[in-house]
């Protein structure tokens, strides 16, 4: 898959046009899934939020983009969803749109669902993540952002990509996502780890790495 990791969705025309680049086509021709499951897994989550989401209603930029078509993927569905047939949408898709929410809920149903272990086999879809739709891909989220806990109690995600994110840095909204928290919270990283805000993501394509970004950000740990 091509990555387009991001902390609050296409904030900007930087990110906008990363997006179009990772497509290799406008974002007018190009279908997508949009995931909402991580939005049913926080402490404070309520189903307005899937919603707004999925409708294009939310402040965070990802299905309103003026996208070909969108269609809705919900995970928790996909078990009881003959497998050849979701398979078929998934590889039939442009982008995958990955809600925010609670990063090991996600994680935990992208396992159970199945769609984690496609994700080899998508080597042309690009995977846009909204911050725990995006942290999910990293290896270890660390203490700080752990809610819902795996009825498994692993707190591993998947891995996808070797470096860790702190998304929304210094957010009104996230009073604790401060700088001097984000260096705390990386000492428990085992790997390289980024501290993001709204107007920032994380660009992966052919094993490189590029932050695409009109606001702040800091590499806490670079890799060894």
């Amino acid at each position: 898959m091509k990555l387009l990791l991001t902390d609050s969705g296409v904030t900007n025309a930087s990110i906008r046009t990363a997006l179009v680049e990772l497509l290799g086509k406008p974002i007018s021709e190009a279908d997508a899934l949009c995931i909402p499951t991580a939005g049913y897994g926080g402490k404070h989550a309520d189903p307005a939020g899937p919603w707004r989401f999925v409708s294009g209603r939310s402040p965070h930029p990802m299905t309103g983009l003026g996208w070909k078509s969108v269609g809705v993927l919900e995970l928790t569905a996909l078990p009881s969803v003959d497998r050849e047939l979701w398979n078929s949408w998934v590889h039939g898709a442009d982008a995958l749109l990955v809600n925010g929410g609670d990063s090991l809920y996600l994680c935990h149903w992208l396992r159970e669902s199945g769609l984690a272990d496609l994700f080899p086999s998508l080597h042309d879809t690009v995977y846009v993540g909204l911050s725990a739709g995006s942290m999910v891909l990293t290896p270890d989220i660390g203490a700080h952002f752990v809610g819902w806990t795996p009825p498994s109690g692993d707190l591993s995600t998947l891995g996808v990509v070797d470096f860790s994110l702190f998304p929304h840095l210094d957010h009104p909204a996230c009073p604790d996502n401060t700088l001097a928290e984000a260096e705390r919270w990386a000492t428990g990283i085992p790997g390289p780890a980024y501290a993001i805000d709204a107007q920032t993501a994380v660009k992966v394509a052919d094993g490189r790495v590029e932050v695409v970004s009109e606001g702040h950000w800091k590499l806490l740990k670079p890799a060894s």
